[in-house]
C-alpha cells in the first residue's frame, strides 16, 4: 500500500511515517518507480509505535524493543541486556508518576464538573456535543 492508504488506516499523518522510517521504527520496501510500498503488517506495526510514543517511550527504546513484539499486545523479549532492561523499569516509573498525575487531574476535574452540575442543576456547556456541521452553532 502507498502512503496514503497507511495514513488513513492508522491515523497517521505521511510525515510521522517518513519520521518513523527515518527512525528506523518502519521498514517500506521500495517499488521501481522509487515509491514506498508498506506491507499490511505495518498498520498493527504503526499502532505499536504510537501506543509506546504515547505511553512517553522515546523512539530510541522503541526501536529497541520493537523486534521484541509479536503482537499488537504481546511482548516476546529474546536476548534482552541488563542496559535495556534497567532502561526500561525507569520509563515504567516515569509512566507510573504520569499515571498518578493525570489520575489527580482526572478526579479534580470530575469534582468541579459535579460541583458545577450541583450548583446548576444542569450540564455545563464545554460536555455538549459541538454543533452539526453547517450549523450556526445557536
Amino acid at each position: 500500500m502507498r502512503i496514503g492508504e497507511l495514513s488513513a488506516r492508522t491515523g497517521t499523518t505521511p510525515r510521522l511515517l517518513r519520521y518513523y522510517e527515518e527512525q528506523g521504527l518502519i521498514t517500506p520496501a521500495r517499488s521501481a518507480n522509487g515509491y514506498r510500498d508498506y506491507d499490511e503488517r505495518l498498520v498493527d506495526r504503526v499502532a505499536q509505535i504510537r501506543g509506546l510514543l504515547g505511553a512517553g517511550l522515546p523512539t530510541r527504546i522503541i526501536r529497541d524493543i520493537l523486534p521484541c513484539l509479536d503482537g499488537p499486545r504481546v511482548i516476546h523479549l529474546t536476548g534482552a541486556t541488563p542496559e535495556m532492561i534497567a532502561t526500561l523499569e525507569r520509563e515504567r516509573d516515569q509512566m507510573t508518576v504520569r499515571i498518578a498525575c493525570l489520575t489527580r487531574n482526572r478526579d479534580a476535574i470530575d469534582g468541579y464538573l459535579n460541583a458545577l452540575r450541583a450548583r446548576g442543576g444542569g450540564t455545563p456547556a464545554a460536555t455538549s456535543p459541538p454543533p452539526a456541521p453547517g450549523s450556526s452553532g445557536a
